[in-house]
């Protein structure tokens, strides 16, 4: 259960990105741009053409703000800031300052994290885009012809349409895995309690970042990736050199290791 602080945080960040009491508007003619996702790419699209006169509808089926806001780029480094510093004053005796132990309240972590998304979100919301004179939409489409769309019973018309719908975790079928639980880049930022141990399958940008994250932050983090190196798109120098980091920090890493099942 969240702390009530951080209740209020989720609270704000609700009413600025999934208003409960939004109204869906009355559509307003033949749009100009019609915009399906609601995330970075949208919000910008439909705020650049809305400020250059253009007539625009934004359609959004869960929150605004997408990815970048509710479940990546702010909270994953809201809870990397925290944990360097972690680090950091682990590490203070290298440079002759004796600083203690460094212990997270997990708890304050994340209601900082809270507390950044709710500021934040204030830039994406949906009194902000309506202000900008984006017609704003609550709901999931479906094309219904060349140029119109259906939005829970209403028709929208338009002239162009810029589909940024996002994407969504792709879980790997390993026996066991759905039975025994799992968090996923989404929903490990729900967590109110630091896990004792994590299991991390998967070694890119993201698997990493948060890997290195939690254990910094007192979990026992195993990291698991099927390729040779971690970051298989990038230069296998930077791939090294993130390794080597890794494993000085103490992470238990699997390299060439493929997860079969979860008993």
């Amino acid at each position: 259960m969240l702390a009530r602080a951080e209740q209020r945080s989720a609270a704000m960040l609700d009413a600025n990105v999934r208003p409960a009491d939004w109204s869906n508007p009355a559509p307003a003619g033949r749009y100009n741009l019609v915009v399906i996702g609601g995330g970075t790419a949208g919000l910008i699209g439909a705020g650049i053409v809305a400020t250059l006169g253009g007539k625009v509808a934004l359609i959004e089926r869960e929150a605004l703000g997408g990815d970048c806001l509710n479940t990546g780029c702010v909270p994953s480094k809201a809870i990397i800031r925290s944990s360097r510093i972690c680090a950091e004053l682990r590490d203070a005796y290298m440079l002759g300052v004796e600083s203690g132990s460094a212990h997270a309240d997990f708890s304050a972590v994340m209601e900082r994290m809270r507390r950044i998304q709710a500021r934040i979100s204030q830039k994406d919301s949906a009194s902000r885009m309506q202000s900008l004179g984006v017609d704003v939409y609550f709901g999931g489409a479906r094309f219904t012809g060349k140029d119109t769309l259906d939005v829970d019973g209403r028709c929208l018309r338009f002239q162009k349409a810029l589909i940024a719908a996002g994407s969504h975790p792709v879980i790997p079928e390993i026996e066991g895995l759905v039975a025994a639980g799992y968090l996923n880049n989404e929903t490990v930022f729900d967590l109110v309690r630091l896990p004792r141990r994590l299991l991390v399958v998967g070694g890119g940008p993201i698997g990493c970042e948060l890997a290195q994250a939690f254990h910094r932050l007192g979990s026992r983090v195993t990291i698991v990736q099927r390729e040779p190196q971690f970051l298989p798109q990038e230069e296998r120098d930077a791939a090294q050199i993130l390794s080597e980091a890794l494993a000085r920090d103490g992470l238990a890493i699997h390299l060439n290791t493929e997860v079969v099942k979860v008993t």
